[in-house]
């Protein structure tokens, strides 16, 4: 799971935005937006770059990530 930090999401169209954008590179991914918190939460295989990349793309600004301790 990695937690992105992200700036400029506001309403559903940005959470839909952001989903298409990370399923066009992973489709079984799973995707948690939480609005208020400007956090969006990713299960994948991809790495942390390119799903980064995915929601820069989508025209966001990604300001942080982290990944849980293993």
């Amino acid at each position: 799971m990695i937690q992105f930090q992200v700036e400029g999401m506001s309403c559903q169209h940005c959470v839909a935005a952001v989903t298409r954008a990370i399923h066009k590179h992973d489709a079984n991914a799973g995707v948690q937006v939480d609005l208020p918190a400007g956090l969006v939460l990713v299960e994948s295989s991809q790495p942390q770059d390119v799903l980064k990349a995915a929601i820069d793309e989508a025209g966001y600004t990604v300001v942080g990530a982290s990944s849980p301790a293993q």
